[in-house]
């Protein structure tokens, strides 16, 4: 009698234990081998461990859910718990993050990641909210550099004409089109195939994003302009924030801080040793552009930057050591 006993409790514990499990779903563009996928990892991994298995993480790798706008929007609607997504689409929901995608902005990574990691972005995370999103912490994509399949890069002029995928950002569009570049705004899970078939001529992307989604098999040409630095965000609800108690809202947020060491580390390591890959793949990669023929292209459109999000803004990001 006393062993039925303790063994109905405990089958009833794990009945509460299982009942008590709330399975968590985020979402990403790139696959589960990208660093979107080692920082999504980083941050599942940490979420289960610190909260004893209370939460666990269903991950939707290779935009299963939809491209980063659609995510974005599933977040804000409820229907998805978490995303982490470049800052391409971000600006359309959260104008405050359009000034980071100012072509040229930043100097290096050191640079971008202190400017994101200090006052600048952390203010600029505390817009999320009143938009009917939380974002835990800068995560990253990496700077942008230019592929196609009719010609290298050196300079603007080689641009000139080409037909570019891009995001559905008006900031890189204009600065796309002072290049000369005709930007096609196009959903990611698209790319591939239209590069393939050529309804694009080619795209933008950090050398993460290339190798992770093989754009060696379909694109000639690498140039190495490093046009826009790209940071990333993992992004929730205040909704979901709001019913997490105080301890378990400070394993998120440690998560999301692990999640961008591990992510940031992959971007290092794909920049080192990426590019002789994708040579080895078969790509004709040009290592030095012409950078200042590339910010002189962009004079005019600096000055309308200035007007639109204050030539103070811009230079305390520049004046960032």
């Amino acid at each position: 009698m006393k062993r039925s006993l303790i063994t109905l409790a405990l089958l009833a514990s794990g009945i509460v234990s299982a009942q008590a499990q709330t399975v968590i779903k985020i979402g990403y563009a790139t696959s589960a081998a990208s660093h979107y996928g080692v920082g999504s990892t980083a941050f599942c991994d940490d979420v289960e461990k610190g909260t004893q298995g209370r939460y666990k993480c269903q991950q939707f790798p290779s935009s299963a859910l939809g491209g980063e706008r659609e995510m974005i929007e599933a977040v804000q609607l409820g229907t998805l718990d978490f995303v982490n997504t470049s800052t391409g689409p971000v600006g359309n929901f959260v104008p405050e993050v359009k000034i980071v995608d100012i072509p040229f902005l930043f100097r290096d990574y050191d640079h971008a990641r202190k400017v994101m990691d200090g006052p600048i972005g952390q203010d600029i995370l505390t817009k999320f909210p009143s938009k009917g999103l939380m974002a835990l912490s800068w995560t990253e994509n990496g700077f942008r550099h230019m592929t196609n399949n009719k010609r290298a890069i050196n300079k603007p002029e080689d641009a000139s004409g080409l037909k570019m995928r891009t995001m559905e950002n008006k900031v890189h569009m204009d600065g796309y089109r002072a290049f000369g570049i005709q930007p096609t705004p196009m959903a990611f899970p698209e790319v591939f195939g239209a590069l393939q078939q050529g309804t694009v001529d080619g795209q933008e992307n950090p050398i993460p994003v290339i190798l992770a989604s093989k754009f060696s098999q379909v694109q000639k040409h690498l140039s190495l302009t490093g046009h826009v630095y790209s940071p990333a965000l993992i992004i929730t609800s205040p909704r979901f924030m709001n019913k997490l108690s105080d301890a378990d809202k400070k394993v998120f947020y440690e998560a999301a801080k692990h999640a961008t060491v591990a992510q940031r580390k992959k971007v290092n390591d794909d920049e080192n040793s990426g590019i002789a890959q994708l040579e080895k793949e078969g790509m004709t990669v040009v290592r030095k552009v012409d950078g200042a023929a590339f910010r002189g292209a962009l004079r005019d459109t600096y000055a309308n930057y200035a007007k639109e999000f204050g030539a103070d803004n811009i230079k305390k990001i520049q004046d960032v050591k």
